[in-house]
């Protein structure tokens, strides 16, 4: 069984790389200055129409989720991958015309946010219990290699073939990366839920339903704290590449900011999951999310590459845990019983901070000709997210070897 599940957190790494976010939020900086010039569209108005892509799938994410809980990850995603493909290649399409804009961005957000982080980790919270963090991590690790990887392909695409070219090149990538390692998804059975510590003698798993959820405080503090963390910290890489390039960096220098940010990601995730399977998860999260503070000042003083650099790395070091600390935080706070609509309703509203975020920076740049106030509202929005965390209580399904020997990661009185 360890092998399985063990590539089970391979084929999620895959999907993850061309997932939605890596191709609608991190690439999405790359192609917003070639689509905005050659339309003759205004960047708040691409910005406005990826917040339709990010709150469509903010709708829907519920109803994915509870198809996952009902239909397993394999049934779900070999279904809806292709149709991702299709809207993806769709952007190709794009005209000056407002509404053939929000049509295609509606498509990409109806049919993306099943592909992204929900199913993926429902399969890995599954399959693991002592190692769950570090499972969450490697897996969501996907996003950051898409980050590091879609970018600088998207940039080389873009360069040679022009933008609808290079996102055709991205809705096959989709087919190849994504919907066929799908096929080799295996869901846990019985047996190997039984292992789990969530799990009951006959076999179904513990944990709130929905509706229990949803009416707890803990539910809600959780989802602000994230959907700030995510408006502060996207809303500035998705205007790293134009922020740069207006300063007069090389769109090669720019875009390579948004790759370090990805490796920084890939290492971030890594890292917090491994941390949430030793450390009470607040503590871990409100280093993780204290650290972006830096990464924004540093983008917003300007001066160097170099600064740039880290700027995006620290950035991209938050954005690395962000994912799966939603995950593991969902299991070991409400259980494995509705954990795909839980997920998948607060993924939502994570889902729409990420569009949040950008037309935030978009209609910063656009009155005030600077992004600087636009950084004092996400400076701001992080503050808050920590303070969310440092209220969190102990966990009520602590992993079964912390349970049984009574580390159960309490928070201090």
């Amino acid at each position: 069984m360890s092998s399985i599940r063990w590539w089970m957190v391979l084929v999620a790494v895959l999907g993850l790389i061309c997932g939605p976010g890596p191709i609608n939020i991190f690439a999405f900086g790359v192609f917003m200055k070639p689509i905005s010039e050659d339309l003759g569209v205004s960047r708040s108005l691409l910005t406005l129409a990826l917040v339709t892509t990010t709150t469509t799938g903010a709708v829907v994410n519920p109803f994915f989720g509870w198809l996952i809980d009902r239909y397993g990850t394999r049934k779900t995603l070999l279904s809806i991958i292709p149709v991702f493909a299709a809207s993806v290649a769709g952007y190709s399409l794009l005209t000056p015309a407002p509404a053939v804009i929000f049509a295609i961005f509606f498509a990409v957000g109806l049919t993306g946010t099943i592909t992204g982080p929900v199913p993926y980790a429902t399969l890995i919270a599954r399959w693991f219990d002592r190692e769950r963090g570090l499972a969450l991590g490697i897996a969501m690790a996907g996003v950051g290699l898409g980050a590091a990887l879609i970018p600088s392909l998207s940039a080389v695409l873009i360069a040679h073939f022009g933008w609808r070219v290079a996102y055709r090149g991205l809705a096959i990538l989709v087919l190849v990366l994504a919907w066929l390692p799908a096929f080799f998804i295996r869901d846990p059975g019985p047996r190997d839920l039984a292992r789990l510590s969530e799990a009951r003698a006959d076999g179904t798993l513990r944990g709130s339903s929905w509706r229990e959820a949803v009416s707890t405080w803990r539910f809600w503090a959780l989802t602000i704290a994230f959907f700030l963390a995510v408006v502060g910290i996207n809303g500035t890489l998705a205007h790293t590449v134009a922020l740069l390039t207006d300063r007069g960096v090389s769109v090669q220098v720019a875009t390579s900011a948004i790759a370090v940010s990805g490796i920084a990601i890939i290492f971030g995730r890594i890292l917090s999951g491994w941390c949430l399977d030793r450390f009470f998860g607040s503590y871990v999260a409100i280093a993780f999310f204290a650290i972006p503070m830096v990464g924004i000042l540093l983008l917003g003083l300007g001066g160097s590459a170099m600064l740039a650099l880290a700027g995006a790395a620290l950035c991209g070091l938050s954005v690395g845990a962000e994912v799966d600390l939603m995950a593991f935080f969902v299991s070991r706070y409400f259980g494995l019983r509705s954990y795909g609509k839980v997920y998948g309703t607060m993924f939502a509203f994570f889902a729409a901070g990420n569009g949040v975020g950008p037309l935030i920076g978009g209609i910063s740049f656009d009155r005030f000709h600077t992004y600087a106030p636009a950084f004092v509202v996400f400076e701001a929005a992080l503050v808050v997210t920590c303070v969310l965390f440092a209220r969190l209580g102990p966990y009520p399904y602590p992993s079964a070897r912390n349970a049984a020997a009574g580390r159960v990661h309490k928070a201090p009185a």
